[in-house]
């Protein structure tokens, strides 16, 4: 699961609403492990290009799944 939660953040990364939307989807499907993981690649893959939705996203107390 969180090889394809990379996959469609890289396919729709030129979109920032698009890119907004799956964040928040893949965070609320991935578990507490792969989630951390998940977070930290998408801190350094998209910093430069999205770095406002991230800090929206991540640091967002969110109903996430565990």
């Amino acid at each position: 699961m969180l090889d394809l939660c990379k996959t469609v953040l890289n396919g729709v990364h030129e979109d920032k609403s698009l890119f907004r939307k799956e964040l928040i989807k893949s965070i609320s499907w991935l578990n507490q492990e792969d989630q951390e993981k998940f977070q930290n690649w998408v801190r350094e893959r998209f910093r430069n290009e999205y770095a406002d939705v991230i800090d929206e996203i991540l640091n967002t107390k969110y109903q996430f799944a565990s």
